[in-house]
């Protein structure tokens, strides 16, 4: 799409602001909004930005980071192709945008910019990772200060579809008038939570609808006098909130699977178990990217169906990398990995770009992936999981960002800038709600995500 059609857009649909959405370090999604007067012209050289931004975390405490601080602007300049009319807000659109140093080229702290990088070294080897997020999430009332979920009801109740079915049909159209694919929805365990499945999409867009899809799950719930949460573990007692990344990888020009191999017997090709294998490997810092806030490991725990151990299965919900068995017909087509350990307080483009450089880790060493584990991993014993390597993951905000930052492969794929900043950024969090209570943490998740 061109300016020009972006701005024409805009005028068809009468709008008087278009937000520039970006999500930094700290996973939480922000906006510059440019009025319809001079839009043109921001949508062609971008809006100023205190470099400030991205050294600042979810409380919305600067960190010292050289070079992020008071002095200094990059410009958020869109994507046009990202242009969307916001269903859920007045006259108002929205751009998904890079973060441009002033000489006109990425800023090295762009997320979004690192997972470009990431998709192009794929596509060196002639193949585009399609990825896909099933967001779960609590939709709650507000009640005297505090949040109660909106039913009690069981897991895929009809009655919790029954309490919410005005809410999702809104959400429901929201998406689509907005060109998301939806393909699942229902009722799932916790009180008051959601689920819903978004079509899958090359890793750029995918992350892109990813953050259009929370902007819209919260924007719909407020319109309705509703609030939703996506954090990983909205109350204590509560059912926790992911966003599990189904991934494969196919040709460029989409006509193959190339994790799909029919002469097995669980359909993996060799791509797909090397990729895998490179995923493993790397899963500990993963995290660090993929779960990365500090209510994240309330909910990565054993026997909660979050994947808790460096493990993979076929069909096994507490492993963090799940094969899903093949549809009939659509074998190729359904040939694909999940990463459970995965929630909403990530960045999306840094969620996909480290599982890229996990993945092609594993490609180009020719990685073998362990022997699947078909069982609750929590139920091996100890010195068999030992032996076997299947290892805890890290079991709180500080030891994923220490997994992080000790993996040479993903913090060589982010680069000194983004690593530097990220890590800043994360640990002020840590250190800032390791000195809190719960409720504190409650508070400062639930509504920012």
């Amino acid at each position: 799409m061109t300016v020009e059609e972006v701005v024409q857009q805009a005028d068809e649909a009468d709008l008087r602001f278009v937000r520039f959405l970006w999500c930094g370090n700290d996973g939480t999604v922000r906006a510059k909004a440019s009025s319809r007067h001079g839009l043109e012209g921001r949508l062609r050289s971008g809006i100023g930005l205190t470099v400030g931004m991205q050294a600042m975390n979810s409380l919305d405490q600067l960190q010292p980071v050289e070079g992020m601080g008071p002095v200094g602007e990059v410009r958020l300049v869109p994507d046009c192709d990202t242009f969307r009319v916001l269903p859920y807000a007045p006259a108002t659109g929205a751009v998904l945008v890079d973060h441009v140093g002033l000489d006109g080229e990425a800023a090295p702290v762009c997320q979004r910019s690192f997972l470009k990088r990431q998709a192009a070294r794929l596509a060196e080897r002639g193949s585009v990772l399609e990825a896909s997020f099933e967001n779960e999430f609590t939709l709650a009332l507000g009640a005297e200060g505090s949040y109660r979920p909106v039913d009690e009801s069981l897991c895929f109740s009809t009655i919790g579809m029954a309490t919410s079915e005005d809410y999702v049909e809104v959400l429901a159209d929201a998406l689509e008038r907005q060109e998301i694919v939806l393909e699942q929805y229902y009722a799932e365990l916790g009180h008051g939570q959601q689920e819903i499945s978004t079509g899958h999409a090359p890793a750029l867009r995918a992350a892109d609808e990813q953050i259009l899809v929370r902007e819209t799950i919260r924007g719909v719930a407020a319109r309705l006098g509703y609030v939703a949460s996506l954090a990983p573990k909205p109350w204590p007692e509560a059912a926790g909130n992911g966003a599990h990344i189904h991934f494969s990888l196919w040709t460029t020009d989409g006509s193959r699977n190339l994790f799909h191999d029919a002469s097995r017997s669980d359909g993996l090709s060799d791509v797909a178990r090397q990729f895998v294998a490179g995923v493993l490997a790397h899963l500990p810092g993963l995290c660090g990217l993929s779960a990365p806030s500090f209510n994240s490991y309330r909910r990565i725990v054993p026997q909660y169906w979050a994947g808790a151990f460096t493990a993979w299965g076929h069909d096994n919900r507490e492993a963090p990398v799940r094969v899903p068995s093949l549809f009939a017909g659509m074998e190729e087509a359904s040939t694909n990995a999940e990463l459970k350990a995965a929630d909403a307080t990530c960045n999306p483009y840094l969620a996909l770009g480290g599982l890229i450089a996990a993945g092609l880790d594993g490609l180009e060493q020719a990685l073998e992936p362990p022997d699947p584990v078909e069982v609750d991993p929590s139920t091996i014993p100890a010195e068999e999981r030992e032996e076997r390597g299947i290892d805890r993951l890290p079991g709180t905000q500080e030891e994923a960002l220490d997994a992080l930052e000790a993996d040479e492969v993903l913090t060589g794929a982010l680069g000194p800038v983004l690593t530097e900043s990220y890590l800043a950024v994360r640990r002020s969090e840590w250190n800032a709600y390791s000195l809190q209570d719960a409720d504190f943490e409650q508070r400062g998740h639930f509504l920012k995500y």
